[in-house]
């Protein structure tokens, strides 16, 4: 094992091969040249930024190029094009070595707050578009990149420049409205809106509905949340120049190979097509490298070595374009966008009939993956990759590209057919053979092509199925010469569907070939019920619904072109269309400050972010951007591969042995107690001799660099003996009555009696899946021991900076006294980092006091999602009575949660979905009883909403069912039962200061409700295979912390003799701007100008005792806690404003200070009149409740499944806003993480407990093209709330239950598909309402001959958890 510091094992890496030299490796950083003398082919440009030059702005989102937050501009000089290419890619992926002779950008290098803003920094700043800001450098720096190359772009430019980037926080909509403004768009609106003729002036709806009679006209229209106009011009002249060094460096490149040798892997570069040859036959095995998106993943998540990489990005025969006479020729190195911006420009110059097969590519590439990844991939590499969920290689295959190979034996040419993927991953290539180019074909005259790819979400994401479809028409007729129907994600390879093109050869195309087609292709494209990937029926489905949607599309162009052929039916039309994104629109209205506020109280103003400017220059600080210490190592986990297991043995030997590996901890290494838990302690910190769940914390490795280190934990050998019973899903606790205990029960009113009386009785079921945070930073600690009485410092991403101090002082056997936890800021938490951050900060500080030495650690993607668990999925049973009105006179409902292996806060998070489980209506009889089931996966937690959003859908499933039931509106069956001022909740809460009405009247009248639902009923009877959904669903969520010894804070406050102010609370800041509103109430209160006070971070030594910041409590008990504070340093310094009634701050505090008056002041607040006890349902959950109402307007492809989002209306009471800026962005970013949640976003884990989706390329939050194309958002006026900080209301979790409104929008639209085929009733249908649920959902002719399998007769691949 080794000891050495990071800089001795650097100096010790610099490994020098004496038969095999290294090049030097030149490129340029910011302007400034980098020459690297022992480049390691195995390290991305990420983390050579990072960790050798010190430049963290750049972030670590995912390390599979999935989230953009490592976005960069790459400058290249094209000798042969005499230009400079500016990029944006992925430094997550981009080797070091592929750098040579390119120029980077990053975030630092555009500008700072210390000097001077980029407007593209600026303007996402200050149109409040950074929240957390751990995903704005990578945003800064893709609409950069976007303008070096456009620099008056059109808003579907952004829009595609962002397919590759991902937020969690904002809702996108800011971004997008900020960035509007350098665009041709930016006067959208046409001048209706209001002074300066731009609809961002708030308040004037330019498109749908409404207009201003729908704005109270009893009050002024408010200032907007930002005014473009302060806006720094872009000046596309200052921008930095291209190194003219490197210019002349790219001029001369000689024809000389270049090589790069690391510690177990050799880059070799060729110059030219015969080096490459000459390599490939010296090393056969060798792999292939241009853009990394490939291999990159391989090597990181796969766990394979390539000891030998060629990289043949700049040979000239591999970058050539050749037009022909059959068609265009493309290098096989060619990238993904340089092969769409040629095929573009030829659609444009050639006849149409010609480029069918260039618009069925140009189609894939819309949704392939992100601009980073388009921007490097290659077309030889998408090809040879040989993925059977391919977007691209359907296409080549079905339009028979010829393929060009060599080797030093020759040439051949081979046509991309059926047998040119003999299996899983591999092509008929010799190992001597490269690609060396791409003939794409023309059409035809009488040929029609097309493309199509279904996937989770729009845009970068993985296909389900993917499609190319050719047919040739006999000249003159409608009968079918030639049929090509190639399939993606149907096996283990591309493949063809021959017999059924065989079958309809010699046919006219029409009714009798579309029945042969179906039957033939659901008898061909079968799948096991147990394929890889799941979802078998939807894709049998799909194999049909995407070939209907193809003889659609060419009736319809043979009727175009008077072949002798009946039109498409109207009503049919739609399903031929492809996908159009329209740019959205929005509103945003608020309240005014009072006429008569002081300029400088900035309370109820649209404050930018504190920290916003930072965010976007890269220059705020997150947990692992703390620079190196000087000694510090890098900590690896070592986890449980099994889902419930007695552990035999743990083998380190070849682990201990591996290059930097200091040490490994394990159980035995834990000198406090090894037992831990938020609020029970049934969790281990390191298993000890059994393990619980797949992803269960064994040990862990300790390395001088984090490579070294992960390299090494996948070295640790662990022998298993496998346990029964594997407990997996709800079902599975249930069969096995694995629960955890109490079982908490809420009754009220008398069932039996409220049954009897009800003319309807009505039961049902529903589940709803988990949902995982995704934070854009994950989980990070670095732990600094101090040297002295067992002192230790840690640097944490946590929510709950007191739990972390007690729960590593408990590990490491000291007093809490002597462990100081220190949070600046995190990238996001959303109830992530409120319990579960301790699992990594209480094995780094052992590790760290072990060494006496500092220990990092920051989870990569696919560690934290594995190991961090999330929401809870529940099921619900349910038994309403209701009259023939529609009102419910009785409710019981059964929830059952997925807790996991411990009990960390799932009784809590049970205990608010039982307060939650009748939502926004009075039932009068009614009995909740609430499960926590104990499973072997690891342990599920806190998630915005905090089981409120599970209770409340199951609500409104219940009263959708009704409705059905009765054959009435939804909307008119909620109104009905809505709570009234005055009436009393299930668990005994009078309900005063309701506003419930007042948003569901209003949000009615934004969103046009009636008009919208007319429109509609008229596009539903249009249209048979899209169909429009409607929803308005309200929410009414308490506020409090469930657990009543929470809802306290502190507050310390120091005025400086020079009039500043260093204030401290309790809370944490996580993107929500808590700082932020804390400093506007102690500059309200001290009556200082905000810029005098400040707010450095949250730490355990300075306010003691804290509550997680969670709860959407945060701002009104640390709120309460910084005005007591100032309250105190006021009254201290009345005497000296008294004395001197015309003096300023600076004075009053002098005066103060020279008479020995204290100026630090410590603030408290708790929240009273609170308690509840379950046993006898008396008492007060909540102080007060947030009450709001969302209408959703959908559409849904019936055929595939898809829905866009076409407008949302939300009107939320969030009482006086201390920040309009920000509680409307908490509005929109929760809307968004509930759309997300109801939608989108889909655990899947395999029987045996294995989670699969472990990254942004399996796991799907909602991106860009998610948001409505129109969305309102509406703060309700005039509601003060007297039970919280100057009126205001809590806002971060109440919005994100207001999704449900899509859910059941999308719902609606389903009933009216399944009304098409004579269905009609309740029915099922299970969060998230996936692509798969809707067209299952969606019965037809096409799902009639797809039937599942019995369930039973086959082990799936993913179960429901």
């Amino acid at each position: 094992m080794s000891d050495l510091t990071y800089g001795e094992q650097t100096n010790r890496n610099k490994l020098t091969d004496h038969n095999m030299s290294a090049d030097e490796l030149v490129f340029f950083v910011n302007g400034k040249k980098i020459t690297e003398k022992h480049a390691d082919p195995e390290m991305t440009l990420l983390t050579y930024l990072r960790r050798k030059l010190g430049l963290t702005g750049t972030k670590l989102g995912c390390a599979e190029g999935g989230c953009g937050a490592c976005t960069v501009m790459l400058s290249k000089y094209q000798p042969h094009l005499r230009r400079v290419l500016h990029l944006s890619v992925n430094g997550c992926l981009a080797p070091l070595c592929s750098l040579h002779h390119c120029a980077v950008t990053t975030v630092e290098g555009i500008g700072s707050v210390a000097g001077k803003l980029h407007p593209v920094q600026e303007r996402i700043a200050k149109s409040h578009g950074s929240q957390c800001g751990f995903c704005t450098p990578g945003i800064v720096m893709s609409m950069y990149a976007l303008l070096r190359n456009h620099p008056t772009p059109r808003m579907a430019d952004i829009e595609e420049a962002f397919q590759g980037n991902l937020c969690r926080c904002t809702g996108y909509r800011p971004i997008l409205e900020g960035y509007k403004t350098f665009t041709k768009e930016r006067k959208c609106c046409g001048g209706k809106g209001k002074d300066n003729g731009c609809c961002m002036t708030n308040g004037v709806k330019t498109k749908g509905y409404t207009d201003e009679e729908n704005v109270n006209r009893t009050s002024v229209l408010p200032a907007p949340l930002y005014d473009p106009a302060d806006f720094l011009p872009l000046d596309p002249t200052q921008e930095i120049i291209f190194p003219p060094e490197l210019m002349s460096l790219c001029k001369d490149q000689s024809s000389q190979q270049l090589r790069f040798r690391g510690e177990r892997v050799l880059w070799l570069q060729p110059a030219s097509l015969d080096q490459l040859l000459e390599l490939k036959t010296q090393y056969p095995n060798a792999k292939m490298v241009v853009g990394n998106t490939e291999v990159g993943i391989e090597m990181k998540f796969k766990n394979l070595l390539y000891p030998v990489i060629l990289a043949p990005a700049y040979i000239p025969e591999l970058n050539t374009i050749q037009h022909t006479d059959e068609g265009i020729v493309f290098g096989a190195s060619c990238s993904l966008t340089l092969l769409g911006d040629v095929l573009k420009a030829a659609t444009v110059k050639l006849p149409s009939y010609q480029t069918e097969v260039f618009t069925a590519v140009l189609e894939q590439l819309r949704w392939f993956a992100g601009l980073q990844i388009r921007n490097v991939a290659a077309i030889g590499g998408n090809i040879m990759t040989a993925s059977p969920i391919s977007d691209l290689n359907p296409v080549f295959m079905a339009a028979g590209c010829k393929l060009t190979l060599m080797s030093k034996g020759g040439e051949r040419v081979v046509v991309m057919d059926r047998k040119f993927f003999p299996g899983y991953r591999r092509t008929i290539l010799t190992p001597e053979e490269v690609l060396l180019c791409v003939l794409i074909p023309y059409t035809k005259k009488g040929q029609y092509f097309a493309a199509y790819k279904q996937s989770p979400r729009r845009e970068d994401d993985i296909s389900i199925v993917t499609s190319g479809m050719s047919v040739t028409f006999a000249e003159g007729s409608t009968v079918v010469k030639h049929l090509a129907l190639s399939y993606g994600g149907m096996a283990a390879t591309t493949v063809m569907a021959k017999n059924t093109a065989s079958r309809l050869l010699g046919k006219q195309w029409g009714e009798e070939l579309l029945q042969d087609a179906c039957s033939s292709l659901a008898e061909e494209m079968t799948l096991h019920p147990s394929a890889p990937g799941g979802m078998v029926t939807y894709r049998r489905t799909l194999t049909l619904s995407l070939f209907y949607k193809f003889y659609l599309t060419v009736q319809q162009k043979l009727a175009n072109e008077g072949a002798y052929i009946e039109g498409v039916r109207a009503d049919y039309v739609s399903a031929t269309e492809m996908y159009h994104q329209t740019s959205p629109s929005s509103v945003q209205i608020f309240q005014a400050v009072p006429d008569g506020q002081k300029e400088e109280d900035v309370v109820g103003r649209p404050m930018m972010h504190l920290s916003a400017m930072k965010q976007a220059t890269g220059e705020a600080v997150y947990c692992d951007d703390i620079p190196l210490y000087e000694n510090e190592l890098y900590l690896c986990l070592v986890t449980s591969t099994k889902a419930h297991a007695r552990i035999q043995s743990i083998d380190t030997s070849e682990a201990e042995s591996m290059p930097g590996v200091v040490t490994c901890v394990f159980a035995k290494d834990i000198p406090g107690s090894n037992k831990t838990g938020p609020i029970v302690y049934d969790e281990t910190v390191l298993a000890d001799g059994k393990v619980t769940c797949v992803g269960h914390i064994i040990g862990a490795v300790v390395a001088d660099t984090q490579a070294h280190a992960q390299r090494a934990a996948k070295a640790v050998r662990i022998t298993y003996q496998e346990l029964q019973p594997v407990i997996i899903t709800i079902q599975d606790a249930i069969t096995h009555q694995s629960f955890f205990q109490p079982v908490r029960t809420i009754q009220s009113g008398d069932l039996d009696q409220g049954f009897t009386q009800a003319d309807h009785i009505l039961e049902g079921e529903m589940h709803m899946g988990g949902q995982e945070h995704f934070y854009l930073e994950t989980n990070v600690t670095v732990a600094v021991p101090k040297g002295e009485d067992g002192e230790m410092e840690l640097f944490v991403s946590t929510q709950s900076a007191t739990k972390t101090q007690s729960l590593v002082a408990k590990a490491l056997g000291v007093p809490a006294s002597r462990v100081v936890i220190r949070v600046k800021r995190m990238g996001g938490g959303f109830g992530g980092k409120e319990s579960r951050s301790t699992i990594l900060s209480t094995v780094v500080a052992v590790a760290a006091q072990k060494l006496k030495r500092p220990v990092r650690c920051m989870l990569d993607r696919d560690e934290d999602m594995l190991v961090t668990g999330g929401r809870h999925p529940f099921y619900g049973r349910y038994k309403v009575g209701f009259m023939k009105s529609g009102k419910v006179v009785a409710l019981e409902v059964t929830y059952y949660s997925n807790a996991g292996n411990s009990m960390d806060l799932s009784l809590s998070i049970m205990e608010r979905a039982l307060f939650h489980m009748e939502n926004s209506y009075s039932i009068a009889n009614i009995r909740g009883r609430g499960y926590l089931c104990k499973t072997h996966l690891p342990s599920n937690t806190a998630f915005r909403g905090f089981g409120g959003p599970q209770g409340m859908l199951i609500a409104e499933s219940w009263m959708t069912d009704v409705a059905l039931s009765l054959g009435l509106p939804a909307e008119q069956v909620r109104r009905l039962n809505m709570y009234i001022q005055g009436e009393r909740t299930p668990y005994s809460q009078i309900l005063d200061h309701i506003t419930l009405d007042r948003c569901w009247d209003q949000c009615l009248e934004v969103s046009s409700f009636n008009q919208r639902r007319a429109g509609v009923e008229t596009y539903n009877r249009d249209h048979r295979w899209t169909k429009r959904g409607l929803s308005v669903v309200p929410t009414k969520f308490g506020i409090s912390f469930t657990a009543l010894f929470l809802n306290q804070a502190g507050a310390l406050a120091h005025i400086y003799t020079d009039g500043s102010v260093l204030l401290t609370h309790g809370g944490t800041e996580m993107g929500q701007g808590l700082h932020t509103k804390m400093v506007q109430v102690a500059s309200r209160t001290l009556g200082i100008p905000s810029c005098k006070i400040h707010i450095t971070e949250t730490s355990t030594n300075t306010v003691p005792n804290t509550s997680p910041t969670a709860a959407s409590a945060s701002s009104d008990l640390n709120g309460a806690a910084v005005h007591n504070a100032c309250e105190i340093l006021l009254h201290r310094l009345e005497p000296y404003k008294t004395k001197n009634p015309k003096g300023c701050w600076e004075e009053w505090v002098n005066s103060a200070y020279f008479d020995r008056v204290n100026l630090s002041a410590n603030g408290f607040y708790k929240t009273p009149d609170l308690g509840y006890d379950f046993e006898t349902n008396t008492g007060r959950p909540f102080n007060y409740f947030s009450y709001g109402v969302a209408c959703s307007e959908v559409e849904i492809d019936c055929l595939t499944g898809s829905h866009k989002n076409i407008h949302t209306s939300i009107v939320i009471d969030v009482g006086n806003s201390l920040n309009p800026a920000l509680d409307i962005g908490q509005v929109e970013g929760g809307f968004m993480q509930g759309v997300g949640l109801y939608t989108l976003e889909e655990l899947k884990y395999s029987p045996e407990g294995y989670l699969f989706t472990r990254g942004p390329g399996m796991y799907k939050i909602p991106s860009f093209g998610d948001i409505p194309t129109d969305l309102t958002v509406s703060l309700l006026r005039d509601a003060p709330n007297d039970k919280a900080i100057f009126s205001s209301k809590a806002v971060g979790e109440p919005p994100l239950f207001l999704a449900a409104s899509v859910f059941f929008a999308i719902k609606d639209a389903v009933t009216a598909a399944r009304k098409e085929s004579g269905l009609s009733g309740p029915f099922r249908f299970d969060s998230p309402a996936t692509p798969e649920r809707i067209r299952n959902a969606c019965e037809d002719r096409f799902t009639k001959l797809c039937p599942p399998a019995e369930p039973g007769t086959f082990t799936p691949w993913a179960v429901v958890v």
